[in-house]
């Protein structure tokens, strides 16, 4: 049996694949908990630094910018690093969940805290381009059915800056599934940190009782299949539900 075809059959391996498949859902839960946190504070941040200009409120958009920036132009993987030493981890998360340990769960959380403070700088950037491309007239209008501004953010402004910027929103959550791939960097148990664990025991399952350079291209370039696919699979789901609003409604 060849290198290549020992290294193929890691993938025949039942528990390999199961191990594998339970870093995939870790992946997609820190990736969802991320993207939809990091929505809900980027929505606050672009709303704070675009439209808090007046007075005291003032201090607020100088504050939520300095976040942006700092966050938007600082490398991920540094900020991974300061909430694994300095980031305080709740009691919910100092015990065993989801079939990890209590270190494993700890980073778990720790780990997506970084991942949330990065995201939602930059998705805060996207949303504020979206807000800027609403025209005035819509708060006029909003303002003249007898809104609130708190009603006239959520029900007119923002779905209007949503659509505008789902393309722009889809891409930054793809970036989002595939960084974090950083987190295996504090053996976070994802898929690439589950991935980097498999290849240092590929000599287990290969049956060569070696670890050979094709473990390193079958092992990694599996993980990035399963990436594409994930990812792919997500753009295509926008793109079809994009069409479906565009379609024309018929007159009855």
């Amino acid at each position: 049996m060849s290198d290549l075809e020992a290294s193929f059959s890691i993938l025949k391996n039942t528990n390999v694949l199961l191990y594998i498949g339970k870093g995939v859902l870790f992946t997609l839960i820190i990736s969802v908990v991320a993207v939809l946190s990091s929505i809900l504070i980027g929505s606050v941040l672009a709303l704070v630094r675009n439209y808090c200009n007046k007075g005291f409120a003032k201090i607020f958009r100088i504050l939520a910018t300095w976040y942006i920036e700092i966050f938007r132009n600082t490398p991920l993987l540094l900020w991974i690093f300061i909430c694994l030493v300095f980031c305080p981890c709740p009691e919910a998360f100092s015990h065993k969940m989801f079939g990890l340990t209590t270190v494993e769960t700890k980073l778990l959380f720790k780990a997506a805290v970084a991942l949330i403070l990065f995201t939602s700088s930059i998705i805060a950037e996207i949303i504020r381009g979206g807000l800027n491309a609403i025209a005035h007239g819509q708060f006029e209008a909003a303002h003249a059915q007898g809104f609130n501004i708190v009603q006239t953010m959520v029900y007119v402004i923002l779905p209007q800056a949503y659509r505008k910027v789902v393309p722009t929103l889809l891409s930054q959550v793809t970036s989002t599934i595939k960084d974090s791939s950083y987190l295996a960097n504090i053996a976070t148990i994802e898929l690439m940190a589950r991935v980097k664990q498999l290849l240092s025991s590929a000599n287990r399952y290969n049956g060569t009782g070696t670890i050979n350079v094709s473990d390193v291209f079958v092992l990694f370039g599996f993980a990035a299949l399963i990436y594409f696919i994930i990812n792919y699979t997500l753009s295509c789901v926008v793109r079809s539900l994009q069409k479906r609003q565009k379609k024309p409604v018929r007159a009855a």
